[in-house]
């Protein structure tokens, strides 16, 4: 049976689209639940979600009346997860907080260099062996090194950007440890710094990155709002294209795992327009967004909508663009492939990429990598009867032993080990 849309998915994949934001704007309520409607909403649902009767749903939809009470508004608002500036309310209670427009330009402070030397790096080390083993030392360098000058009375808002920054790695660092819930503490710290420092687009950075976490977790409504979050911020700040494609594909994600087509395959396009644009300046603290990891987020996002072919597609042109020195996104570009191939029905082509697998270094020290690889393993275990899918688990068997071995430090929690 096909799963039916959630009301709140929906209204995800709307916040982008013009006639939406216009009725919003014009607070045509019928108008907005006859897009909800066209987009397979029921009014049955509709009504029942708005906490009205069909009937009273029917004279909205048909124009015989309109919504005029506020706390009707407030609460198809909350109800339907419509950010509250879009029908000109209060920041609503369950939306992540704002950043202000920024103040005027103000001289970097002492030691801003130095701060920019660390974050590239941890940032080169992060790329090359993972964040499992480097997280205790960014932190330690954030609470010796950057967190006094927070409370210096002579401090700037560059350091409360450092501090952002700084934090927001130490949060993709857990995350690559696999404890989520520490990286969901440190991405709402890194946004409230980046609040202080008035840094639109690095905020907008960190809101790509929850959105990011909250998909992990399963939470796509979640994740949609936070990548919604950080395209309005990003719309307010100087041009950034990898920002804004990194935004866009987060938004395609979230829609894809969501089961909305049209609107993931809209924001993904969106995205790949977004970087073939020229940027208006470059930000020191951001993290560049490339073409090969569009690339590579293109590719789960075709397979999450079941477009095999175009996963392949986009799957084989990551693994081609990416550099050996960038050890962990070459892996999981390698993984994302092999994972095409075989939904694809190319078995060998798949054993292929994951025996190429099997060079990565044991001791990269990423919980993420292992996961992904223990996922690839197990859906070709589908296919076991097939020699050359049996002999290549055997090999990669024997390298998750060792694998496990050497990141036994680092792994959160007992595993069973191959099967």
């Amino acid at each position: 049976m096909e799963r039916r849309p959630d009301p709140s998915e929906v209204v995800a994949g709307l916040i982008d689209n013009e006639r939406f934001r216009s009725a919003c704007a014009a607070r045509d309520m019928g108008a907005v639940f006859r897009l909800l409607n066209s987009r397979g909403i029921s009014t049955r649902r509709l009504a029942t979600a708005a906490d009205i009767t069909q009937g009273r749903l029917y004279d909205y939809m048909n124009g015989k009346t309109r919504v005029e009470k506020l706390s009707l508004f407030e609460q198809i608002t909350d109800a339907f997860r419509i950010p509250g500036q879009l029908l000109g309310l209060a920041q609503r209670s369950w939306e992540p907080g704002a950043v202000s427009s920024p103040p005027a330009p103000v001289a970097p402070e002492p030691g801003a260099d130095d701060d920019l030397t660390a974050v590239e790096a941890f940032r080169a080390a992060d790329r090359q062996s993972g964040g499992g083993r480097l997280y205790t030392a960014v932190v330690r360098h954030l609470s010796v090194n950057v967190a006094p000058r927070l409370v210096d009375i002579d401090s700037n808002p560059h350091v409360f950007a450092a501090a952002s920054a700084l934090t927001e790695m130490a949060g993709w660092m857990a995350h690559d440890s696999g404890r989520d819930d520490t990286a969901a503490r440190h991405f709402t710290r890194a946004f409230a710094l980046a609040q202080a420092a008035a840094d639109l687009l690095l905020a907008a950075n960190i809101a790509a990155s929850t959105s990011h976490l909250a998909l992990h977790s399963g939470d796509p409504v979640r994740a949609s709002h936070w990548a919604s979050v950080g395209i309005d911020l990003a719309r307010r700040g100087p041009h950034l294209p990898g920002l804004t494609s990194r935004l866009h594909t987060m938004l395609a994600r979230s829609l894809a795992a969501s089961d909305q087509f049209g609107s993931a395959v809209r924001s993904l396009d969106r995205a790949g327009a977004a970087l073939a644009d020229r940027a208006d300046i470059a930000h020191p603290w951001l993290s560049p967004f490339d073409q090969a990891t569009l690339a590579s987020e293109s590719a789960l996002i075709h397979a999450d909508l079941g477009r095999h072919s175009e996963a392949l597609r986009h799957g084989e042109r990551a693994v081609a663009l990416r550099t050996e020195g960038r050890a962990r996104s070459l892996a999981f570009s390698r993984i994302a492939l092999a994972r095409a191939y075989a939904q694809h029905g190319d078995l060998d082509a798949s054993v292929t990429v994951g025996s190429e697998l099997l060079t990565t270094s044991p001791a990269l020290g990423s919980v993420r990598v292992v996961d992904q690889l223990d996922g690839l393993a197990a859906l070709l275990r589908n296919h076991r009867d097939y020699g050359p899918v049996r002999e290549f688990l055997a090999r990669f068997d024997e390298a998750s032993r060792i694998r496990l071995l050497l990141l036994a430090d680092i792994i959160p929690s007992p595993r069973r080990g191959p099967s």
